[in-house]
């Protein structure tokens, strides 16, 4: 039966670098950063996405480029609302009924937390919000048939959360979520180089430090990048190289928190879906998952194969989009329910 201009439904993952939104029929339509721009004297929003991130750390005093999500949560309950309004917005997802929504959100957040997700969503105009798990969606979107009595384990590495769960029968026997991602390995690039070269570098120098030569496992050829920074001792401008051998040194701690936290869910994990995943092998997702050797590192620690998904970054919006098809079946079992 056709249905006469009943709004969309969109699929938002809503990370804390990055906001991707997936709309049913038409696929992944927009892909920005989650950075906006906000005048301080008026409460207006200068820009949002690219425009705003070219912004960071360049702004006059009135001013401020934020990111409003930090390690997986909200932030700024204000500036993320409106920064969901204009991505809705440009989606198109304009019609005579709101969008039903539906965001994905780290494995352990709290109840707090959850509202403030559905909150900010309805104020942007859902008009229905519905919240499914980052480590679920990671897995459908890497293709993991999640319904069959069999145990998957996903390792999802996004900006601000590295999230771990092993599923079975469609849900989450076991799961965490640690605040230790893209940031955090931003965060440890930055203190090295200020430690060891006594230079300060930006936090978007330090991204591609990491996305160029950074691993956690040895290379086998070294390799160098020059970077700009401003020395500590002059204060002016200096440039400095920086090799992979110290992106390895500087790297190593938030990578064994990552391999730690997976260790301590297969700990938990019951003999027969550890089973499963020893045959299996772990899937890794996020953007995190393309660090030079994390698969490796992994790999070697855990004695179990790794594999990184196919469109690893992607993967949490398209497992979300994929689950848009069921919003109708929810729906039903809600109105039962009542």
């Amino acid at each position: 039966m056709f249905k006469f201009g009943l709004g969309q439904d969109i699929g938002i993952d809503l990370g804390t670098a990055t906001v991707i939104a997936y709309v049913k029929g038409k696929g992944i339509v927009l892909r920005e950063p989650s950075v906006v721009a906000v005048d301080n004297n008026t409460g207006d929003v200068v820009a949002v996405g690219v425009e705003a991130q070219r912004m960071l750390g360049r702004t006059p005093g009135n001013i401020v480029a934020t990111r409003p999500l930090r390690e997986g949560v909200i932030s700024d309950y204000t500036v993320t609302e409106k920064m969901l309004k204009y991505f809705i917005n440009k989606v198109g997802a304009k019609s005579f009924f709101a969008p039903r929504i539906m965001i994905c959100i780290p494995s352990r957040v709290t109840e707090v937390e959850k509202k403030a997700v559905i909150d900010a969503a309805t104020e942007a105009g859902a008009r229905k919000v519905y919240l499914i798990e980052e480590p679920i969606a990671a897995a459908i979107g890497a293709g993991i048939d999640i319904s069959k009595p069999c145990g998957n384990m996903v390792v999802d590495i996004g900006g601000g959360t590295t999230d771990i769960a092993v599923i079975s029968l469609g849900g989450s026997v076991v799961s965490t979520s640690i605040k230790v991602a893209g940031d955090k390995f931003d965060e440890y690039v930055v203190k090295y180089i200020k430690k060891k070269h006594n230079v300060i570098i930006g936090e978007r120098t330090a991204e591609e430090l990491k996305q160029n030569i950074g691993c956690v496992f040895p290379k086998i050829q070294d390799v160098d990048m020059d970077v700009r920074g401003r020395d500590l001792v002059t204060g002016l401008p200096v440039t400095i190289s920086i090799h992979s051998s110290e992106m390895l040194e500087a790297l190593e701690e938030p990578a064994n928190m990552i391999v730690d936290a997976v260790h301590s869910v297969l700990e938990k994990t019951p003999p027969e879906l550890a089973a499963d995943i020893s045959d299996r092998g772990i899937y890794m997702t996020g953007g995190g998952a393309l660090i030079d050797g994390l698969d490796k590192l992994l790999q070697e620690k855990t004695g179990i194969n790794v594999m990184i998904a196919q469109d690893t970054v992607s993967c949490v919006a398209l497992g979300t989009g994929k689950a848009l098809d069921n919003l109708d079946a929810l729906d039903e079992k809600e109105r039962k329910r009542f």
